[in-house]
Protein backbone atom coordinates (compact mmCIF):
# COMPACT_ATOMS: atom_id res chain seq x y z
CA UNK A 1 0.00 0.00 0.00
CA UNK A 2 1.49 3.21 -0.94
CA UNK A 3 1.27 6.11 1.66
CA UNK A 4 0.27 9.60 1.22
CA UNK A 5 3.24 11.44 0.79
CA UNK A 6 4.57 14.35 3.27
CA UNK A 7 5.92 17.48 2.64
CA UNK A 8 8.15 19.81 4.68
CA UNK A 9 9.68 22.75 3.98
CA UNK A 10 13.50 23.13 5.02
CA UNK A 11 14.44 26.99 5.74
CA UNK A 12 17.58 26.62 5.99
CA UNK A 13 21.07 24.39 5.31
CA UNK A 14 20.66 24.17 9.20
CA UNK A 15 16.84 22.68 9.43
CA UNK A 16 18.51 19.94 6.69
CA UNK A 17 21.08 18.95 9.12
CA UNK A 18 18.35 18.75 11.98
CA UNK A 19 16.46 16.61 10.30
CA UNK A 20 19.13 14.45 8.88
CA UNK A 21 20.54 13.86 12.58
CA UNK A 22 17.23 13.06 13.89
CA UNK A 23 16.52 10.60 11.02
CA UNK A 24 19.94 8.86 11.66
CA UNK A 25 19.35 7.87 14.98
CA UNK A 26 15.88 6.16 14.45
CA UNK A 27 17.99 4.52 11.38
CA UNK A 28 18.76 0.45 12.05
CA UNK A 29 20.11 -2.08 9.22
CA UNK A 30 18.00 -2.90 6.38
CA UNK A 31 16.64 0.56 6.21
CA UNK A 32 16.92 2.24 2.97
CA UNK A 33 16.78 5.78 1.63
CA UNK A 34 16.71 6.90 -1.50
CA UNK A 35 17.60 10.22 -2.40
CA UNK A 36 16.30 12.30 -4.99
CA UNK A 37 16.45 15.82 -6.65
CA UNK A 38 18.50 17.83 -8.96
CA UNK A 39 22.09 18.83 -8.89
CA UNK A 40 23.14 20.95 -6.03
CA UNK A 41 19.79 20.47 -3.98
CA UNK A 42 21.79 19.21 -1.09
CA UNK A 43 21.13 14.85 -1.05
CA UNK A 44 25.26 14.62 -0.24
CA UNK A 45 24.38 17.67 2.55
CA UNK A 46 22.06 15.49 3.83
CA UNK A 47 24.05 12.00 3.43
CA UNK A 48 27.31 13.97 5.38
CA UNK A 49 25.39 14.59 8.28
CA UNK A 50 23.02 11.38 8.69
CA UNK A 51 26.33 9.60 8.36
CA UNK A 52 28.34 11.90 10.65
CA UNK A 53 25.67 11.70 13.32
CA UNK A 54 25.99 7.50 13.13
CA UNK A 55 29.65 7.37 13.25
CA UNK A 56 31.35 6.11 16.56
CA UNK A 57 34.11 8.16 15.98
CA UNK A 58 33.92 11.27 13.71
CA UNK A 59 35.45 11.77 10.23
CA UNK A 60 35.36 13.21 6.74
CA UNK A 61 32.63 12.09 4.43
CA UNK A 62 33.77 12.68 1.43
CA UNK A 63 30.61 12.54 -1.69
CA UNK A 64 30.92 9.10 -3.40
CA UNK A 65 30.39 10.29 -7.03
CA UNK A 66 33.62 8.79 -7.98
CA UNK A 67 34.06 5.96 -5.83
CA UNK A 68 30.38 5.29 -6.38
CA UNK A 69 30.19 3.54 -2.46
CA UNK A 70 31.14 4.88 0.60
CA UNK A 71 30.91 2.06 3.39
CA UNK A 72 30.62 3.22 6.92
CA UNK A 73 30.55 0.91 10.20
CA UNK A 74 28.19 2.88 12.68
CA UNK A 75 26.72 2.23 16.10
CA UNK A 76 24.27 0.13 14.84
CA UNK A 77 25.82 -1.35 11.83
CA UNK A 78 27.35 -1.24 8.56
CA UNK A 79 26.13 2.16 6.55
CA UNK A 80 26.34 2.13 2.57
CA UNK A 81 26.05 5.64 0.68
CA UNK A 82 25.91 5.34 -2.94
CA UNK A 83 26.01 7.61 -5.42
CA UNK A 84 24.64 6.26 -8.88
CA UNK A 85 24.64 9.20 -11.20
CA UNK A 86 27.73 8.32 -13.03
CA UNK A 87 26.10 4.53 -13.30
CA UNK A 88 23.80 3.81 -17.14
CA UNK A 89 22.72 0.08 -16.88
CA UNK A 90 21.31 -2.45 -13.55
CA UNK A 91 24.96 -4.73 -14.44
CA UNK A 92 26.61 -2.12 -12.80
CA UNK A 93 24.59 -2.07 -9.97
CA UNK A 94 24.75 -5.58 -9.08
CA UNK A 95 28.57 -5.32 -9.36
CA UNK A 96 28.85 -2.70 -6.79
CA UNK A 97 26.90 -5.17 -4.06
CA UNK A 98 24.78 -2.37 -3.36
CA UNK A 99 21.30 -5.09 -3.39
CA UNK A 100 22.80 -7.50 -0.96
CA UNK A 101 23.49 -4.24 1.37
CA UNK A 102 19.29 -3.75 0.91
CA UNK A 103 19.04 -6.26 3.02
CA UNK A 104 21.21 -6.16 6.10
CA UNK A 105 22.86 -2.12 6.23
CA UNK A 106 21.52 1.26 5.92
CA UNK A 107 21.76 2.63 2.60
CA UNK A 108 21.38 6.04 1.42
CA UNK A 109 21.36 5.96 -2.66
CA UNK A 110 21.73 9.15 -4.12
CA UNK A 111 20.07 9.24 -8.03
CA UNK A 112 17.80 6.18 -6.92
CA UNK A 113 16.32 6.58 -10.12
CA UNK A 114 19.26 4.28 -11.70
CA UNK A 115 17.90 1.79 -9.83
CA UNK A 116 15.26 1.04 -11.95
CA UNK A 117 13.59 -2.37 -11.07
CA UNK A 118 16.42 -3.03 -8.13
CA UNK A 119 14.64 -0.66 -6.23
CA UNK A 120 13.83 -1.63 -2.63
CA UNK A 121 10.24 -1.61 -2.46
CA UNK A 122 10.48 -0.67 1.34
CA UNK A 123 12.46 2.13 0.76
CA UNK A 124 12.02 5.64 2.38
CA UNK A 125 11.91 8.10 -0.72
CA UNK A 126 13.03 11.95 0.05
CA UNK A 127 12.78 13.91 -2.75
CA UNK A 128 14.40 17.16 -2.20
CA UNK A 129 13.05 20.55 -4.46
CA UNK A 130 14.74 23.79 -4.53
CA UNK A 131 12.57 26.99 -3.66
CA UNK A 132 12.12 29.19 -6.26
CA UNK A 133 12.22 32.14 -4.46
CA UNK A 134 14.18 31.40 -1.56
CA UNK A 135 18.13 29.92 -2.56
CA UNK A 136 18.66 28.30 0.93
CA UNK A 137 15.39 27.09 1.42
CA UNK A 138 14.37 22.98 0.34
CA UNK A 139 10.92 21.46 -0.19
CA UNK A 140 11.58 18.10 1.01
CA UNK A 141 8.77 15.13 0.35
CA UNK A 142 8.34 12.07 2.03
CA UNK A 143 7.50 8.87 0.08
CA UNK A 144 7.00 5.20 1.17
CA UNK A 145 4.97 2.06 1.29
CA UNK A 146 6.34 -0.20 4.26
CA UNK A 147 4.38 0.51 7.06
CA UNK A 148 7.71 1.03 9.45
CA UNK A 149 8.01 4.41 7.45
CA UNK A 150 4.77 5.81 8.59
CA UNK A 151 5.85 5.22 12.81
CA UNK A 152 9.19 6.85 11.99
CA UNK A 153 7.93 9.73 10.42
CA UNK A 154 5.36 10.12 13.14
CA UNK A 155 8.55 10.41 15.54
CA UNK A 156 10.12 12.24 13.27
CA UNK A 157 7.72 14.96 11.99
CA UNK A 158 6.11 15.56 15.92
Amino acid sequence: MIHSPHSVTLKSAEETVRLAVSLGALLQPGDCILLDGPIGVGKTHFSRHLIQSTLHVPEDVPSPTFTLVQTYYTQVGELWHADLYRLSNLDEIEELGLTEAFDNAICLVEWPDRLGSLAPIHALTLKLRPDTEHEMMRHLTFEWTAPRWSEILGQLLQ
